[in-house]
Parts: C-alpha cells; structure tokens; sequence
C-alpha cells in the first residue's frame, strides 16, 4: 500500500507509520485520510502487536491544516481527525509515540492518544488552539484523565507549550532521551514488548482501559457537539482560524 504523505512499515509485528509531510508535518485531510486507510488494513494483520507513531523532517506535527477547520470543510474535518483515534481503539493493540521536535496541536493529540510517548530531550507539547479561537477536542477529553483536572485546564485554556521534560514531570509522557540516542533508545523500548505475547498485550491493554471506567466514545461525543454546534457558531472562532491564515493578530468580539 502506497502513500503520498505517510510511510509505513510492518516488521517483526510492529506496525510503524511515519509522518511524512515535511517539514513540519500539518495533518491535511488527505494525510488524515491515509492514515486512517493504513489503520483499517492493519485490522486484518494477525500479527500485530504493536503500533509505532513517528515522523519525518523537524517536526513530529504542528497541528491539522488550519484551511480545514473553516466552513464546510469543518464538520468533514472533525470525522476524519477523529476517526484516527477510533480506529486506533479498534485495532486495540498498544500505540507508541517517538516524537522529536514539536508536536502541537492536532499532532500533540496524536502523539499523547498514543498509550506511551518517548521523546527527544528537544521535543515539545502543547494545544495552542485557543490563541486561534478553537478548542483541541481529544486533548479535552484525555488531558483532564491522564494530567488531572488542574493541569489539563492550564495547558488546554493558556495554549501554552512545554519542554519534554515538563511533560515527562506531569505524566503527559514516558520517556526523555537525547537526540544523538534517539533511534537506539526506541528499539530498546519496543523491545520491552516486543518479546511478549502479542494477545496478551492487547487483553492487558482492554482491561486496563476497562479499568477506567470511562465511556471515552460518548464523552467524544459530547464534545464534538460543542465545537460543531456551539464553537463553530461564534464569530470569534471564524476570527481566529482566519487572522492565523492572514498572519495577523486577531480581534475578539467575544461572541
């Protein structure tokens, strides 16, 4: 299977995806759309065990294409983003981020919805989406469960970016390592699993989300009404999303 903004690769039981859109990586519907075409294909690998999530050039992603998120392209914008993480829970096997460099936005939520993140000492987070007059939905609905509740609310509502080593000091993350190791540190870490049953990794997995106790789906719901329905509605999210793309400081109305 042939892609023109991902690569990927199954070896050993490990399935990698490696963001290939540089140099800094936005998430356009048509790279959203492959990797959700990669992961529908990896529901019939019967030996799959692990899933990698890395990226080519400077960046690991800054974020979905902010065009995107405009007028009608919206709606089909939100299914296709989030999709990616449904199909991530269905193939149910555990995800791993290696990010190096800035993985913001829309590419923070993909690194962080992975169940583990290894990250170059440089790497940096965050959801700047407010200073654009949105929201970052996955991150709304994950922040507050793996980061608590206070922490979540600043990192979500300033739009504030963190250092690796911040995001390792609040659980957002596993793993800093330095740049010159990178490569010898992720192999290391795979191994760790690589070794077990692969069935056994995902029952284990299953039951610790179950674990939790969270309906995750109809919490996304929820929240996909509010930015579709409410959100998008107001005058100041059009403003921000707009000023970005004119590169000028928006002008707030507050409605």
């Amino acid at each position: 299977m042939t892609f023109k903004h991902i690569q990927t690769e199954m070896k050993e039981g490990v399935a990698f995806i490696t963001l290939n859109r540089p140099p800094l990586n936005w998430l356009n519907l048509e790279m959203m759309e492959e990797i959700n075409a990669y992961f529908e294909s990896l529901k019939k690998e019967t030996t799959l065990k692990l899933l990698v999530i890395q990226a080519a050039g400077k960046a690991f992603s800054v974020g979905v294409e902010v065009a995107d998120h405009l007028g009608d392209l919206g709606p089909k914008m939100i299914e296709t983003f989030h999709r990616m993480f449904k199909q991530m829970d269905e193939l149910g096997v555990p995800s791993i981020a290696a990010v190096q460099g800035a993985a913001l936005g829309g590419g923070c939520e993909l690194a962080i919805y992975c169940d583990m993140v290894i990250a170059t000492e440089k790497a940096k987070f965050g959801q700047p989406e407010i200073q654009v007059g949105v929201f970052p939905p996955i991150a709304a609905l994950i922040f507050p469960r793996m980061i608590g509740r206070k922490k979540a609310m600043e990192l979500i509502l300033a739009g504030e970016t963190i250092t690796s080593q911040e995001a390792l000091s609040i659980g957002l993350i596993n793993k800093v390592v330095s740049e010159a190791s990178f490569q010898e540190e992720l192999n290391a870490f795979l191994g760790k699993f690589k070794k077990l049953s692969g069935v056994v990794l995902r029952l284990t997995k299953k039951a610790t989300l179950a674990g939790l106790n969270d309906d995750m789906l109809q919490g996304l719901k929820a929240i996909e009404e509010v930015y579709l329905d409410q959100l998008m509605k107001t005058e100041d999210a059009t403003e921000g999303l707009k000023a970005f793309l004119e590169k000028r400081t928006p002008a707030w109305k507050d409605r």
